[in-house]
């Protein structure tokens, strides 16, 4: 593992429950101590800039997607944008101690994007996106991490906060396009948000950052769980409005690592369940269960690594977590996909290419009569080089080629889209 992913993936350990609370803390660009040497303040980031051009469909097809394809308009198909990748640039910030036989840490982490946003996150604009990118304009702060963790060794880690979910998260993680742009998304627009998509809907579905309180067991024999239960997430589908849930939403994950000789192999596998709830009137409701799996590994092999993961639900809707998901009659849809990746070290150069697919299926035959456009597949393949000019900076290039596929007359309703970007990483 290089120094970028080093840096950047520090919370994949905390997801996947296969580290003590003494490495929970990521390591930093600057670690200070009290005097008494009992507590530790840390910091690090990253700062992301790239240049993304899209070609995108010139003859636009109707796709009812979220994310899919871009599509030209009147005044062309193509489109220049400077902006974040798939990560927006981040400064966190961590303190921890141990106190009594117990290791306490605390994390916050400051997602600033670069692209003018009038919105309090990167990517939720205050008015839905329209003419934001102008004059006199400010690029949104994104505070995505807000957690404490506690335990030890023997006893295990407590997670509690506003942390990276369970279900997905290898996948996201293990991205080579994690640190660059994959899939332009808004980025291939008038007005972009300040990240990508990368294989977000063309491979997983992304992971997000969700409130929870979470358990993960000591490592035994390099296995671990992490059970957890996370506050409930509204539907963007819901036919009504949303109503409060009784319950929370529940993730787990089984993970295992093994070394064979020197290669080593990564695998495991996380469920997620949670309820669904909706008012349609002031005397009528409605629900419908979300449940879905997903599956992972990765094997290194001296300089090659090979990653392969897949998902399969119900109710759990594309590219996000519930979009989607149901008909808007509260007829749950099943949705699956996969990413295959392989990347190969040659010194400071790692080379690599992906594949992934995201599939939608119909909640019944009254969802295809009255939604024929739906999105069926996202099919993407990207090709990437990332050079490690420093220990600190990174520079890369990347190609994508994208497809978005409805279900009526798939043949002909499809939109493609092929891109390039190049720029930098410089990560502390």
């Amino acid at each position: 593992m290089n120094y970028f992913q080093r840096k950047l993936y520090p919370l994949a350990s905390i997801a996947a429950g296969v580290c003590a609370l003494s490495a929970a803390m990521p390591a930093a660009a600057v670690d200070l101590k009290t005097a008494d040497g009992s507590w530790t303040f840390s910091i690090d980031g990253n700062v992301n800039v790239d240049y993304i051009y899209t070609s995108c469909e010139k003859d636009a097809k109707p796709v009812t997607d979220v994310g899919g394809a871009c599509t030209g308009s009147a005044s062309g198909n193509s489109v220049s944008n400077v902006g974040n990748g798939l990560l927006p640039a981040a400064f966190t910030f961590g303190v921890s101690t141990t106190q009594g036989g117990w290791d306490l840490a605390a994390h916050l982490g400051l997602y600033p994007g670069i692209n003018t946003n009038d919105g309090g996150s990167p990517n939720l604009q205050s008015n839905g996106g329209a003419g934001t990118n102008t004059a006199l304009g400010s690029a949104g702060l994104d505070v995505r991490q807000v957690y404490m963790t506690f335990g030890n060794k023997d006893v295990g880690t407590f997670t509690l906060g506003r942390n990276i979910g369970l279900f997905q998260a290898d996948a996201i993680l293990n991205d080579m396009t994690l640190l660059g742009v994959g899939v332009g998304g808004s980025m291939s627009s008038a007005n972009p948000s300040n990240t990508s998509l990368g294989s977000i809907g063309w491979g997983y579905i992304y992971t997000d950052w969700l409130t929870q309180m979470d358990y993960t067991t000591p490592v035994f024999n390099g296995a671990s769980v992490t059970i957890g239960i996370f506050d409930p997430v509204n539907s963007l589908t819901e036919p009504g409005t949303a109503a409060p849930k009784s319950a929370p939403g529940f993730h787990g994950k089984l993970a295992w690592k093994g070394d064979f000789g020197g290669t080593k192999v990564s695998l495991s596998a996380t469920g997620i369940q949670q309820q669904q709830k909706y008012n349609t009137s002031a005397t009528s409701s409605g629900s419908y269960q979300s449940i879905g799996g997903d599956v992972f590994g990765k094997v290194d092999i001296g300089n090659l690594e090979l990653v392969a993961s897949g998902y399969y639900g119900k109710g759990l809707g594309t590219t996000a977590l519930f979009v989607l998901s149901d008909d808007g009659l509260g007829h749950s849809r099943k949705s699956d996909g996969f990413l295959i990746q392989a990347t190969y070290r040659m010194d400071q150069l790692k080379v690599g290419v992906n594949y992934g697919s995201s599939n939608l299926s119909y909640a019944n035959d009254a969802d295809r009569v009255a939604n024929p456009f739906l999105v069926s597949s996202n099919n993407k393949v990207t090709g990437g080089a990332y050079y490690d000019l420093t220990k600190n900076l990174m520079l890369l290039g990347e190609v994508t080629w994208a497809q978005s596929t409805a279900h009526f007359d798939s043949s002909v309703n499809n939109n493609t889209s092929f891109g390039f970007n190049f720029g930098a990483f410089l990560a502390f």
